[in-house]
């Protein structure tokens, strides 16, 4: 007799199982994915759509009829809870779902606690739906005003945004402009020095400004107040403060991680609740904690394929080996790109064309599938 397994999100760590729906129909299995939205938004390429070189359509999975398509049911909500004795999933809208084999890629969240008052154009990084309605409430305010726009944060998503604003406006707005970036520690600190170096000078040589080592005690109503006590007046803020695993497994009593993501043993299995998987950024691994990058995501997708099946079957897992160095390549703006891999680096445009081949071929692969 055939099993239920539940896939929670349609990320980039479940896109081998969903290319693959149709071997669980043929075994007998039914398969469940619930989703926020009808579409996956590829997080790599948000940056780029938000400085105009991707149209949304160009950046995203249609989930909803690849799972039809396939044979699985579609459920569009939210899981905001999960009852592992039940072995049920409970969902924003009050309907309860129950599985035999789970399975997460929730993705992650920016927190906003800094956040007060009004939140009007005041936008997270994440989900990437935010920098679509960015994109076009910049385009329309471009086309009648200067514009001065504050990105909170120093990471890759902070660097990457600040580029991609610059290059949007520099395209779209005839009356001025201005982009700061404001973080805490440094510019990509957690990179070597000359890396760190090359993205400052890039953002410095288009008149962005860099204040490092400041820290922003609140953003309100289109302000960004500083813990010294000066303040930023800004048009648009953009909120890349670093991302969190989604909140739902340590509030539904979940083992986790020490940042808050579903604890997950080699097999990529919760470590006391042997039917829950997970894969991405909402997962804690347990035996060498990952960076919150894609190229993880990618490499879980064939071993949570797998496992998945396995699982349903009552077969052996396999190990998921999050291999060694991986290539990064940040999204500069204006189709220019930093690329670093091992103590190689290589900027300008040569870096984003490298990047926007590997991109273009991963959405091909898996747009094809629609």
């Amino acid at each position: 007799m055939g099993k239920h397994l539940v896939l929670v999100g349609g990320g980039h760590a479940h896109m081998v199982t969903l290319a693959n729906l149709g071997e669980f129909a043929k075994r007998g299995h039914r398969v469940t994915v619930i989703g926020p939205s009808d579409y996956h938004y590829y997080s790599g390429m948000g940056p780029g759509m938000l400085g105009l070189n991707y149209k949304p359509e160009e950046i995203r999975f249609a989930t909803r009829r690849v799972v039809e398509k396939h044979g699985g049911a579609f459920v569009r909500a939210k899981v905001t809870s999960i009852d592992p004795d039940r072995k049920a999933v409970v969902c924003d809208d009050g309907t309860t779902c129950r599985y035999d084999v789970l399975s997460f890629n929730a993705g992650s969240y920016v927190p906003d606690t800094v956040v007060e008052g009004k939140r009007h154009r005041t936008y997270s990084v994440k989900p990437i739906e935010h920098l679509m309605a960015a994109r076009q409430e910049l385009v329309r305010m471009a086309e009648e005003k200067s514009v001065t726009v504050g990105v909170v944060g120093g990471g890759a998503a902070a660097v990457e945004v600040a580029g991609n604003v610059w290059s949007l406006l520099s395209h779209t707005n005839r009356h001025g402009f201005k982009v700061g970036l404001y973080t805490q520690g440094g510019v990509l600190n957690r990179f070597p020095k000359r890396v760190r170096a090359a993205a400052r000078n890039a953002m410095l040589q288009r008149n962005i400004g860099v204040s490092e080592n400041t820290s922003v005690k609140r953003v309100c109503d289109q302000t960004i107040e500083l813990a010294s006590g000066s303040s930023i007046e800004t048009d648009f803020v953009f909120l890349a403060t670093g991302v969190r695993p989604s909140r739902i497994f340590s509030a539904s009593g979940l083992p986790t991680g020490p940042d808050g993501g579903l604890l997950v043993n080699p097999y990529l299995q919760n470590t006391v609740y042997p039917e829950i998987f997970g894969g991405g950024d909402c997962i804690y691994f347990r035996d060498r904690p990952l960076d919150k990058v894609g190229v993880y995501a990618v490499r879980q997708n064939p071993v949570l394929f797998q496992n998945l099946m396995a699982s349903l079957e009552s077969k052996p897992l396999t190990v998921f080996d999050p291999g060694g160095a991986y290539l990064l390549i940040f999204n500069m703006g204006d189709r220019t790109g930093l690329l670093y891999k091992s103590g190689l680096m290589l900027g300008g445009r040569l870096a984003f064309t490298i990047k926007d081949a590997i991109d273009r071929r991963f959405m091909r692969k898996f747009q094809s599938i629609e």
